[in-house]
């Protein structure tokens, strides 16, 4: 995964060819002051390294508003926008109940550092409707509750290795920068700087999809490991969909050896449905990890197990983590809001029809012009992949010179206007704001800019 990223983050900046498509170029006059204005204060310009677009053409768009299923950007360009921030904003941006609800409670005041009625009110709207929590402590992020579930892990078995698996993503914490060794099951290796080796010799990684693989690994670091975490369904390097017989495996090897099974649902958890990736599979995972969808956008995170497991936190037990801002009321007021509208009838059953139509429509359309590209979707959740291989489970089954293919594809899609993250390796999201009126348009913008990057190549 982290090599995935470095690739990303590798490319020559504003590096722009002649535009070959029927689209005249947008305007990026302002964005690219405003860029220019942001390398003088932030690294590469941005908080966030995607954000730098360096692994497609142009300079970043500055985005200046969002409304529904649409994002403008300092130039004036309006977009149809299949980002959503990177997932969480599954009603859409700006939507008026959460808007409503989080600038009533703003009247009272925004942070206070100690307890509030929104986070048991929040809390109880999530315990009563998920069956693999029964309690929850709230943080601000999803790296942060990825890094407390890990903590946790360690603190309740009395264990210190972890597995994870090439291609998962879980956050930037040091235990998980970690990419996999030379041999099939190593220790891992640190794959940013600043990380210290002894970190990375507690981090096992291995391959996905591969049985043999943990097995050889639970054999090598007997009564060792303390949990395997991976993503309900990996959605951070593409969307490697795995097998349920794969993750009953995963399951029931972590049972037979005491070690703890993680689920990091940060972009799948309240997306494919309430109860995230562990109720699509069947699978009741020991902590379950939930992001930012939690707050409609704005910073939360969340982490959850049986109360047995939960009373290690302190104060409680002795495993230790805190945060000011964790439960803060701004917050829970959005989670409220939005996580509401998630829990009526039909939502997801009409998001997730029109989502798999959607996607459906850009295979069929690939398939009768005989293009090498596949559309894999789950839910409301697709990546657009150039290759021909109808499964891909793995970091290893992605063709990573395929990704200059994306970036004539994406910009050509911001020609047409629609906006997709600024990565190959990133999925999309369809949210509830998108209409058939705007899948339609999308839909004709995706079908020409495909033409482009097949008639250029």
């Amino acid at each position: 995964m982290l090599e995935s990223l470095k690739k990303m983050f590798s490319g020559n900046e504003g590096e722009v060819p002649v535009n070959t498509g029927s689209k005249p170029d947008i305007s990026r006059e302002k964005s690219a002051e405003l860029y220019e204005k942001a390398k003088n204060y932030f690294p590469g310009g941005v908080n966030s390294p995607v954000r730098a677009f360096k692994s497609v053409y142009g300079t970043p768009l500055f985005i200046q508003k969002g409304d529904g299923c649409f994002v403008w950007d300092a130039d004036g360009n309006q977009f149809i926008d299949f980002c959503g921030s990177w997932g969480p904003l599954i009603l859409g941006h700006n939507h008026p109940k959460v808007r409503e609800k989080v600038t009533e409670v703003m009247q009272n005041g925004m942070s206070f550092g100690a307890p509030t009625a929104l986070e048991n009110e929040l809390a109880e709207l999530i315990i009563k409707n998920n069956k693999f929590v029964e309690k929850i402590r709230f943080t601000s992020s999803g790296t942060e509750a990825v890094m407390s579930a890990i903590r946790l892990a360690r603190g309740y078995t009395g264990r210190d290795k972890i597995i994870k698996f090439e291609g998962c993503y879980h956050g930037h914490s040091d235990s998980l920068l970690v990419k996999a060794g030379s041999g099939l099951v190593t220790f891992g290796e640190t794959s940013s700087a600043g990380v210290p080796k002894a970190f990375a010799q507690e981090t096992i990684v291995l391959p996905l999809n591969d049985t043999e693989a943990l097995k050889q690994a639970f054999e090598q670091f007997k009564d060792e490991v303390a949990a395997v975490i991976i993503e309900g369904i990996p959605a951070n390097n593409g969307l490697l969909m795995q097998d349920e017989a794969y993750l009953e495996f995963l399951q029931n090897i972590c049972k037979e050896n005491k070690s703890l099974l993680i689920f990091d649902e940060v972009i799948t958890g309240f997306r494919l449905g309430f109860e995230g990736a562990a109720a699509h599979y069947g699978i009741k995972p020991d902590i379950v990890t939930y992001g930012k969808i939690i707050g409609g956008g704005l910073p939360v995170g969340m982490y959850g197990a049986s109360a047995e497991i939960m009373a290690h936190i302190s104060p409680d037990g002795g495993v230790y983590q805190a945060g000011t801002l964790s439960g803060n009321p701004v917050a829970m007021a959005a989670g409220i809001a939005q996580l509401t509208e998630l829990l009526r009838s039909g939502f997801y059953k009409e998001l997730n029809t029109k989502a798999t139509e959607f996607a459906e429509s850009i295979k069929r359309f690939a398939a009768a012009r005989n293009y090498k590209v596949k559309v894999f979707h789950i839910g409301s959740i697709f990546w657009i992949a150039f290759t021909d291989k109808d499964k891909i489970q793995s970091a290893a089954d992605i063709d990573h010179g395929s990704m200059e293919k994306f970036k004539v594809m994406h910009r050509e899609l911001l020609n047409r206007g629609i906006y997709l993250g600024p990565s190959g390796y990133e999925v999309g999201f369809v949210s509830a704001a998108h209409t058939k009126i705007e899948l339609e348009k999308a839909k004709r913008a995706i079908f020409e800019s495909l033409d482009v990057v097949f008639r250029s190549k």
